[in-house]
Formats: C-alpha cells, structure tokens, sequence
C-alpha cells in the first residue's frame, strides 16, 4: 500500500507533485480491478439476457415486459457507462481527474437510478391496474400508454441528471471528495428522483396487496367452473406482481443506505469516509446485477428463454415464436 498524505493507496504513488500508476502494482491493486471489473461483466451479461429475450421471443410481447425491457436498459446501461466511471473513481481515488470527470459521472449516476426508479414506479402502476382493474386492464394500459410511460420516464430522469451539471450544483474539484461534494449538492434532486417515488410506489403495492388478499378470499368462498379460468388468470398477475415488487424491494434495500447518506451528511459536523460513500454507491450499483437474477429465480420464461439463447437454438427458423410458458 503507499500513502499520499493521509491517504492509502494500493495502485499509486505520489512524489508530492504528481501521482502516477505504481510499477510495482500490489495484488489488492489486481484484485480490486478484477473484483469490479467482474461486477461490470456480469451486469451486462445479465441485463443482455433479458433484452434479447423480450425483444426476440414473441410472446413475451405485452406492456408489463415492455417496462421490464426499458429497465433492464438502464441496468445495462449502468454496468457499460456507470461501472467503468465509478470503478476509475474508486481505483484512482479521483486523485488526477478534473473537474469534468465529476460532473460527468455525477450526471450519468443522477440519469441511470432516476429512470430506473421511474421505470419501477411504471411497473408498479402496471400491476395496479393489472390486478386491483382487471376488467379495463387491457383497454387502460396498452402499447401506446406503456410506450409514453418509458419515454416520460426517461425524459424526466435525463432532465434531472443533466439538469444538476448544467445548473453547476457539482462544483466539487477531484481532491480526494469530489464524489461528496457532488452528492451532498444533489439532495434536492434525491428527493424527487428517489423519495417521492419511493412512497408513491409503497403505497401502489399496499393498495395491490389488500385487493390480492380479497381477491383470493372471494375465489376460495365461491366455487363453479366458470370461475376457475379467472382464477388462474388472477393467480398469475399476483405472482407476477409479487416478483415486480421483490425487484422493487431489493433495489430500495440497495439505494436506501445510499440516499439516507446524503440526505444526513449536510447535518453532520464531520465528513463522511470516502470509502464508506464508495462502499455505498457500490452496493447501488450492484442493484442493477441482481435484478436479471430475480427474474431467473422467480419467472420460468426467463429461464426457458436463457436455456435457448445459451444453447444457440435462437438462430434457428421460427424460434421467435418457441412458446416459453
């Protein structure tokens, strides 16, 4: 490890006036590239699986998917873009960037979470009308409206990234705290790109959880044929809705750390530790990881799909329309 001021480093020295990459590169140094770079693969590997397989096979055509489809580009999107950037940060301590560098990771950073964040909010309306409107489920939420969504979604989320660099709010220049100084600026941006969704979207499932709970009361005190069609049909959209609002939770577990941080670091007397708002930022970043693994879990087409694309059958004629579940 070498040291510049107080300031441990495992990939460079400093001569009091430059820093440069080491010649004798230690093995955290070497672990630390692979460990995130493997982190980034794997986010892109994942995240690919689940665009080819809802862009490809035809029945996995619907709204829902589609939602599924443009989250899933943000999470690719963050494992090509987001990773490399942060993973400079992380590696180099922002120690021979400009001030540039910070705004353009900050920007992406802001960009990326918010829409996907509004994509989950999206999703959530989805399974609203899904489950709790089932009747004018299909009239209230087609292609057109599903396709408005993810274009406002998007739009908002780049006005926001975007928005923070060009009113100037990151000012931090790259002397160890840029990523801080840049975080502790965007509070009010967290707020409307996090906070408010995130309620916004609790309060969707809870209202999805007490309609499902009635439902399924009413199908298990009434019996008949006719309804056995409706029942299963039902049975479905909850679970569909019980696996979105896993993903859902799994990426406020991954966030919340991240956005309380910021919220609480202006009232605190003492910076935070780098390492520990790296650590943090992290632990976001992997949210767009895991989200192809809870698909694999929990939906059987996915699975089915990844068997087809793994195993080269894709390129076959007619594959599109391989019935998946």
């Amino acid at each position: 490890m070498t040291v510049t001021g107080n300031v441990l480093h495992p990939c460079y020295v400093s001569d009091n006036t430059t820093i440069v990459f080491t010649s004798n590169v230690s093995i955290t140094c070497i672990l630390l590239y692979i460990y995130l770079g493997s982190l980034s693969v794997v986010t892109i590997c994942g995240n690919l699986l689940v665009i080819i397989s809802i862009i490809y096979f035809k029945q996995l055509h619907s709204p829902t998917n589609y939602l599924i489809l443009s989250l899933a580009v943000a999470d690719l999107l963050v494992g090509v873009v987001v990773f490399p950037f942060s993973m400079a940060f992380t590696v180099t301590s922002c120690w021979y960037h400009e001030d540039f560098f910070c705004k353009i990771r900050g920007s992406f950073d802001v960009t990326l979470s918010t829409a996907s964040i509004l994509n989950l909010c999206c999703i959530s309306i989805d399974r609203y009308y899904a489950v709790c409107q089932p009747l004018t489920y299909k009239s209230k939420v087609n292609n057109n409206v599903i396709g408005l969504m993810i274009l406002v979604s998007w739009g908002i989320a780049a006005l926001i990234g975007v928005g923070i660099t060009v009113a100037g709010f990151n000012q931090g220049k790259c002397e160890g705290s840029c990523l801080m100084d840049a975080l502790i600026s965007t509070t009010l941006a967290c707020i409307f790109s996090f906070y408010i969704p995130v309620i916004i979207m609790l309060c969707i499932y809870l209202k999805i959880f007490l309609v499902a709970q009635r439902q399924a009361n009413t199908i298990q005190n009434t019996t008949g044929q006719s309804l056995k069609s409706g029942a299963a049909v039902s049975k479905m959209e909850r679970k569909a809705t019980r696996t979105l609002a896993i993903v859902m939770g799994v990426f406020i577990l991954c966030w919340t750390p991240y956005f309380l941080c910021i919220i609480f670091q202006p009232l605190t007397n003492d910076d935070t530790p780098v390492a520990v708002i790296e650590t943090l930022n992290w632990l976001t970043l992997s949210n767009s990881m895991l989200n192809p693994f809870i698909y694999a879990l929990f939906y059987s087409w996915f699975r089915s799909a990844i068997r087809i694309i793994i195993s080269g059958k894709i390129f076959q004629s007619d594959c599109a329309n391989t019935k998946l579940f």
